[in-house]
This record gives structure tokens, sequence and C-alpha cells, in this order.
């Protein structure tokens, strides 16, 4: 979590005060790090060079279309459950070719 740290006693998400962001959207929210999302996207990537391999997303774990774009912008697969999670990761420009679906 190398992009979340406190500057001066305040918590910071990469170059913004979290204080900032809850007085600006309210709270309960959610705050991701795009750089910490890539940073471990390519660590996870990196640990399975020179074996043949896809990471796929679970969908089901997070299905923010932000999130979703960032996996997808990575190269990442997806592993979807149901028609809907199949629509948000094509329309967060997710690879056809690259999506798992794995319904029961």
């Amino acid at each position: 979590m190398d992009h979340f740290n406190y500057q001066n006693n305040r918590l910071f998400a990469e170059d913004v005060d979290v204080t900032t962001i809850a007085n600006t959207y309210g709270t309960p929210c959610f705050i991701y790090s795009r750089a910490t999302m890539e940073r471990h996207w390519r660590a996870f990537d990196q640990a399975f060079s020179g074996i043949d391999h896809m990471i796929c997303y679970a969908v089901k774990a997070n299905s923010n279309l932000a999130v979703l774009n960032v996996m997808a912008r990575l190269g990442s697969g997806f592993d979807i459950v149901s028609g809907g999670e199949l629509e948000r990761v094509l329309q967060a420009g997710g690879q056809p070719d690259k999506i798992v679906f794995s319904g029961v």
C-alpha cells in the first residue's frame, strides 16, 4: 500500500488528502489508488513470468467501472458469473477473448 501514507499526521491517498475526499463526497466512501492497483497487478504478473498465464480479475469482488478499467488497461482477464458482469467488463474496455464465465 505504498500510495497511502501520512503527511503531517494526515492520511493521503497518492497526493490527495483523505479528509478532503471525505468532506467533498461524504462518508462512508471507498478510496482506491490506481497506482497501488497497478503496482500489485504487475508484481503478481511478474511472479508468473516465464509461464504461460492469464490473470483474471474476479469481477464479483468489485465491479466498479473505474477499477475494471484499470484492470482492462493492464491487459487483465476477467472472471465473471453473470450477464451483468459481462456488460460491465465490456463497458470498461475488457477484451472479450480474456473473459472467463464461471457460472454454476
